[in-house]
């Protein structure tokens, strides 16, 4: 029994794909939040672009 536990802890076949598996979710995780973050900041500057060019009144 002892033998079978200790084979089992030293196994690390599938560690890798783990390692792989989060690092990749942390990446798509951390990209979708920028993109929110940047997509609101740009809506808000193109409204006060639009709202000074429409404050001008040159035509």
């Amino acid at each position: 029994m002892l033998e079978r536990l200790k084979a089992f802890t030293d196994d690390d076949n599938g560690a890798v794909t783990v390692d792989w598996v989060v690092l990749t979710a942390a990446v798509v995780g951390m990209s979708a939040i920028s993109f929110f973050v940047i997509e609101d900041n740009s809506n808000d500057l193109m409204a006060a672009a639009g709202g000074a060019i429409a404050a001008e009144n040159d035509f």
